[in-house]
């Protein structure tokens, strides 16, 4: 009786049972999520998508037409590596690829046009000339592209290029026209940013106000204020917040108006710029408002 009591409590030994617990508790689900991690590995790595924009750039010259378009716009998307956008070699090949799509598929060259706008500065000597010839093009979203490269170019010298596109009755050949503008250096263009301030579209007086504002000057300021007015920005813009993609277009035109009245430093924007910091609604622009009132 004694070996029987003496067996039964060495089943109920902790020290003895402590290895089986942990095979059962511990080591069987881990092997689990293992052999499940192993498996989702291998799935993916068969769907990834890791090509090179050597890889890309193949596609898009010797590909299918259904393929051409799709390998342009991940392209354009591989160019946020700045690794790939510091790239001094795949410039000239860009350019190169641009020329070729003339014929092909317009979307091709829309997005290989924000492809080499996204390259480090310089441009490759024959980017700004290939981009400037595609401002002709009958393809209005073609020549937005181009406008909006030459635009990051950061070359003075396609200014008087881009000046005559502000007097397209195109809203949207205008509104690039004045974005690129803006994004450029010097002053020969302020005659005409002055004048897109009494443009009939707001999308276009906006950028003006922008634009100026990043070349320190205040002629917009009177526009700035109307961006800070969150009732008036809600019966100009039409398109509707998605709040599942976290899309809010009328934040981002008051957002716009904040950062450019902080680099501008303007001191009769600052009721307005208070009044936001408060009260909006979105924590987005509330967060935009007091980094300019910290710039202020």
């Amino acid at each position: 009786m004694e070996k029987l009591v003496e067996r039964a409590a060495a089943t109920r030994n902790p020290l003895v049972a402590a290895p089986a617990l942990a095979v059962q508790f511990f080591l069987i689900p881990l092997a689990v999520v293992a052999v499940a991690v192993l498996v989702f590995l291998g799935f993916r790595s068969l769907i990834a998508d890791e090509r090179s924009a050597e890889g890309y750039l193949g596609e898009i010259r010797y590909g299918g037409w259904y393929r051409q378009w799709p390998a342009a716009y991940e392209l354009s998307q591989l160019m946020s590596d700045p690794k790939v956008r510091a790239d001094k070699t795949l410039g000239p090949e860009l350019v190169k690829a641009f020329k070729e799509a003339k014929d092909d598929d317009p979307r091709v060259r829309r997005y290989l046009a924000f492809a080499i706008g996204r390259l480090d500065p310089p441009l490759p000597p024959e980017a700004v000339a290939t981009l400037a010839s595609a401002l002709e093009e009958g393809d209005s979203e073609t020549r937005i592209s181009a406008m909006w490269a030459l635009g990051s170019s950061g070359d003075e010298s396609v200014v008087p290029r881009l000046q005559p596109l502000y007097e397209s009755s195109d809203a949207g050949i205008r509104k690039m026209a004045v974005y690129a503008l803006g994004a450029l250096p010097g002053d020969a263009q302020t005659v005409t940013l002055r004048t897109a301030l009494q443009d009939s579209a707001p999308d276009v007086r906006w950028n003006a106000a922008v634009a100026l504002a990043r070349h320190g000057r205040s002629e917009g300021v009177a526009v700035l204020k109307q961006m800070l007015d969150r009732a008036y920005v809600e019966q100009v813009v039409t398109r509707e917040v998605d709040q599942a993609g976290d899309q809010d277009p009328i934040a981002d035109v008051i957002i716009s108006g904040l950062r450019a009245a902080a680099t501008l430093k303007d001191t009769s924007l600052r009721p307005s710029i208070e009044g936001l910091s408060r009260g909006d609604r979105s924590l987005k622009v509330r967060q935009a408002a007091l980094e300019a009132l910290r710039t202020l």
